[in-house]
């Protein structure tokens, strides 16, 4: 099998995980004339996924054999795909090549576990360390590391990558042991915890001065959204712990997808691929709005409308906590009325220390009035008794958009 032969295999084999944003790396480049690429900058082709995710890294597996049998992977033990293993100097050759030719702006690195965790975790090490003390290579690198790998591997990899990452794949003990029995929860969250604790203890070197020091910033992990039972509830509360107790710095919510000759065990169907961006939805607002899971989902409701953003849903819900007064409210308040993103709400903060907020002020802003005109109260406005309105949810939820079913050649 050629090169050109194999890198069609495990690209494609590749594609299913959706952990490889290039966010949060340190910037390096070779402008001193020394080394080769950068982590960042001008010159940086992007190709675009068919569901729309923006991948700018050679992301291939070393190899797509594997010792596991996870049901929901295409590369299981069991399933009848066409196999191939690239030797450490090829993914080394095929990422200078790369970027050299200005596709690229680095490596996204996994593997199917061969002969042992820590075999493969060794020769995925390997590659990392060529390029970087052989080839002084710049650009950013990113490692998926195996949870049952010894510590030892584990802390050499953040060694010469930009981020790594362990994924969760599913969000409770119960769902791995049904479709994933070789991984342990348990195990994981350990490995989890010790990169927390190296990423951390590199954090306070560089602040004290060790500027030559390499080192990972960040991890991150991904789940896999339908392929069993768990509730949108269930993601989010362990997305939850994962940011509190592991600093993850992305939990990413990749949609199940089905796979040649599935498992008995997995669903025919796909879920809505709206529900995996509900979840990004929900995610954000954990990260930056401070919600906590039992406000975006409940024990009556484990699952996030799939008809409007889990905000206004949430809204919706609390109607007793509105209008807000936008000229009184708190930042914290403010956060929490529909339409309102973090921009906004600092530039109100701004702008009414000047003046008396009205609806237009709202408007130069670019502010959705037809979203936030339920839940605010302006010098000029005042909603009434739209909050009690039986039909507020039926106004609010978006329209239904006929598509084109010839849209160029309508134009």
């Amino acid at each position: 099998m050629n090169l050109q032969e194999k890198l069609a295999i495990l690209a494609d084999a590749a594609k299913y995980d959706a952990s490889c944003a290039s966010s949060g790396g340190n910037r390096r480049d070779s402008s001193d004339g020394k080394g080769v690429g950068s982590s960042g900058g001008a010159g940086i082709c992007h190709s675009y996924a068919p569901d729309g995710r923006c991948i700018s890294l050679l992301k291939v597996l070393l190899t797509n054999r594997c010792l596991y049998d996870c049901h929901y992977c295409i590369n299981r033990r069991s399933s009848n795909v066409r196999r191939a293993a690239f030797t450490p100097e090829e993914v080394v050759r095929l990422t200078l090549d790369f970027y050299k030719r200005n596709y690229i702006e680095g490596l996204f690195l996994s593997s199917g576990i061969i002969r042992s965790a820590d075999h493969t975790m060794e020769m995925v090490n390997e590659i990392a360390r060529a390029l970087r003390e052989v080839h002084d290579f710049r650009g950013y690198i990113h490692l998926k590391t195996i949870p049952e790998a010894s510590p030892e591997l584990i802390e050499q990899a953040a060694r010469y990558a930009d981020r790594i990452s362990i994924n969760l794949e599913l969000p409770t003990q119960q769902s791995l042991d049904r479709l994933a029995p070789e991984k342990n929860l348990a195990r994981t969250k350990y490995a989890m915890g010790r990169i927390r604790l190296k990423l951390e203890d590199a954090s306070e070197r560089k602040k004290t001065g060790d500027k030559k020091l390499r080192h990972a910033t960040s991890q991150s992990t991904q789940v896999i959204v339908g392929a069993d039972a768990s509730t949108d509830a269930d993601f989010l509360t362990r997305s939850e712990e994962l940011y509190g107790s592991y600093r993850m710095s992305r939990v990413y919510y990749s949609a199940f997808s089905p796979i040649p000759e599935p498992s008995s065990l997995l669903p025919l169907a796909p879920p809505p691929l709206i529900r995996e961006h509900r979840l990004y939805q929900a995610d954000w607002l954990m990260r930056f709005y401070g919600f906590r899971p039992g406000e975006i989902v409940t024990p009556e409701f484990p699952y996030l409308d799939l008809n409007m953003d889990p905000k206004l849903a949430w809204a919706l819900r609390q109607r007793h906590e509105f209008p807000v007064d936008l000229q009184k409210a708190t930042r914290a308040q403010l956060l929490r009325v529909p339409g309102l993103g973090v921009r906004n709400v600092d530039r109100i903060l701004s702008i009414r220390r000047h003046v008396s907020l009205r609806l237009e002020d709202l408007a130069r802003l670019r502010v959705s009035l037809a979203k936030v005109r339920p839940f605010i109260i302006t010098a000029d406005y005042h909603p009434g008794n739209l909050l009690e309105s039986e039909h507020l949810y039926q106004r609010l939820v978006p329209k239904p958009v006929q598509l084109e079913l010839f849209p160029h050649a309508l134009r």
